[in-house]
């Protein structure tokens, strides 16, 4: 993947005294080179120089949710945008090509044409995802239309329910036709760097446990939504059964400078020093970030499995000092965040603190600890390698599906689909958290139930558990926002409803091993913030206009582009807005 050039022109345009659309498509090499133009748009891992903090440090996936606790929360959409905001087919016709010149290659063996056939259904299935899951109705494409096809080109919006079966059609292709690793191997690929069975596979449960609670949830549509769940659970299983993955210890998966042994990584980006480099490595070591809420930080489980808040759990030490709040805790804590607060203006021995966060919580998630120092872990010259897709997300698609589907009329969820799933995480190496049980819908840890007073009361205790597990399994990962918008719970978002996303540490001004500069405090979630306060939780953003409010669903889709809507009606046709952005 280091050798992929971003310049898509050099894939569709070479020059014509060498190749033409008839020649180019006779050798499987050019075929896996104009295959490489989809790797940096889906596959962009850490990004490049400034624009790695994009993956994993902003935008809404990362942003809008109730896991940071910024200065200024980013608010939910105000007005549908003039032009651009993602209605875009470009990927679309890019695949469809694929699939129609491969196809119809005569050169190509039958093996190649299954293969890459499937490749591009692959894209075209992760393309019409993203599109669908941003803005529902979308209008279907499998053919590359003419320019003069005008009825094509203005296509109305096809039901989000007909295109979501299509790209099952498509994973199911590419799921039976893809080569597995070896045999990708034997034809020029690496196992790690380019697609192959268990890439799809990985990918087809996270796209279809994403469809099949959003049709649970929002269409409710529980037959539609058993049989995306089902896809989902099998695809994963097929992964667990076959892949040959297991976990190692969860903070080296992601400050890896080599991923390529790495036995939980099924696709990951390579970055080579001189050549490929990132910067999200320096966010880590000493920028400011934008810290972890509190309702983040309440969310881990002691090591007995039971949540903070329950009755009676004598191994949670409170959250007043950094040491008990990770005291016997879920170790995931501690390889996720600094074992010190830091916020803006403290000094620790008299040095001032760079590396601070909004929250005074502090991620070390993607820093290698042996180079912080050195050039490879500052500025844009990081090089440790980004995982894009692993066992442990595939593991816990596999616990989520499993449940749902045990609420829409499949299979009951079984103790044993628990322990190949979240206690298979819970017993990483290095993790060691008690097993999680499962009675019908209840949890349970060591046969006592599991009754956290923070449960959403809509949400089953084994359902809730599991959506635990994955909120700490897949911090920071650019999950959350989309998973509370499958959920439809983005008021778990809302900064007045919860006001723990607008809460840090608990620190005083009183203690000796730290001084602070000026900090807004309050006691409890509906405090007004003062700095005159001594000590209390930080208070990351005190003013009106840093109120988020969650106050209407259509929010959980995006609205269409002005423009676009303008330029159907120009030519006689009509695109419809979507429900509440008229």
């Amino acid at each position: 993947m280091t050798a992929v050039s971003c310049d898509d022109d050099l894939l569709e345009k070479p020059p014509l005294d060498a190749l033409t659309d008839n020649t180019f498509w006779s050798s499987e090499a050019n075929v896996r080179t104009f295959s490489y133009g989809f790797y940096t748009a889906y596959f962009s891992g850490y990004g490049t120089s400034a624009a790695a903090q994009g993956t994993h440090w902003s935008g809404n996936n990362q942003v809008l949710s109730d896991d940071r606790a910024p200065s200024a929360p980013v608010l939910f959409t105000l007005n549908p945008p003039a032009s651009g905001g993602g209605w875009d087919f470009s990927w679309v016709r890019r695949s469809n090509i694929l699939i129609d010149r491969v196809a119809n290659a005569p050169a190509l063996s039958t093996d190649a044409k299954a293969h890459w056939g499937g490749v591009g259904r692959f894209f075209r299935g992760l393309e019409y995802h993203d599109l669908v899951r941003r803005f529902g109705d979308v209008p279907y494409y499998d053919y590359v239309p003419g320019d003069s096809d005008i009825a094509s080109l203005y296509k109305a919006r096809d039901s989000r329910t007909f295109v979501m079966d299509k790209v099952l059609e498509d994973f199911k292709f590419a799921a039976e036709n893809v080569r597995t690793p070896a045999a990708e191997g034997t034809a020029g690929g690496t196992k790690g760097l380019t697609i192959n069975k268990q890439v799809v596979l990985a990918y087809m449960s996270r796209v279809f446990l994403f469809e099949g609670t959003w049709q649970k949830y929002h269409m409710n549509n529980p037959a539609k939504a058993k049989e995306y769940l089902e896809a989902a659970k099998w695809a994963a299983d097929q992964v667990m059964t076959t892949g040959g993955y297991s976990l190692g210890r969860y903070r080296e998966t992601f400050t890896s400078f080599d991923l390529a042994n790495n036995p939980e990584v099924i696709l990951y980006r390579q970055y080579v020093d001189g050549i490929q480099m990132h910067a999200t490595m320096s966010y880590n070591n000493k920028e400011a970030q934008s810290g972890a809420s509190k309702d983040m930080i309440n969310s881990y489980v002691t090591k007995n499995g039971l949540p903070i808040k329950q009755a009676g759990n004598t191994q949670y030490q409170g959250d007043k000092g950094i040491k008990n709040v990770m005291a016997n805790r879920d170790p995931r804590i501690t390889e996720t965040f600094v074992d010190s607060i830091r916020l803006l203006g403290m000094r620790y021995n008299n040095k001032a603190v760079y590396n601070y966060s909004t929250s005074g919580y502090v991620s070390h998630k993607y820093l290698e600890e042996t180079t912080k120092t050195l050039p490879a872990g500052n500025g844009q010259v990081n090089v440790t390698d980004a995982p894009i897709i692993r066992y442990g997300e595939v593991l816990i698609n596999y616990a989520e599906a499993a449940a749902e589907l045990a609420t829409v009329g499949g299979a009951a969820l079984s103790q044993s689909d628990i322990d190949r799933s979240v206690n298979v995480l819970r017993n990483r190496p290095g993790i060691g958290v008690a097993p999680l049980q499962v009675s019908g819908d209840q949890a349970l840890v060591a046969g006592t139930p599991i009754e956290d007073p923070d449960r959403d009361g809509s949400v089953s205790p084994i359902l809730w558990e599991i959506r635990r597990e994955r909120r700490v399994e897949l911090i920071f990962e650019g999950f959350r926002y989309d998973d509370l918008r499958r959920w439809k719970k983005l008021i778990y978002a809302d900064t007045q409803v919860n006001g723990d996303i607008n809460r840090g540490a608990w620190v005083s001004k009183d203690n000796p091993e730290y001084t602070l500069g000026t900090v807004r405090l309050a006691v409890g979630d509906n405090d007004a913030p003062s700095t005159t306060l001594r000590e209390g939780y930080v208070v990351p953003s005190f003013n009106a206009t840093g109120v988020r409010i969650f106050d209407n669903d259509k929010h959980y889709l995006a609205p269409l582009p002005l423009n676009q809507i303008n330029l159907y009606k120009a030519n006689g046709f009509v695109l419809t807005q979507n429900p509440g952005w008229e």
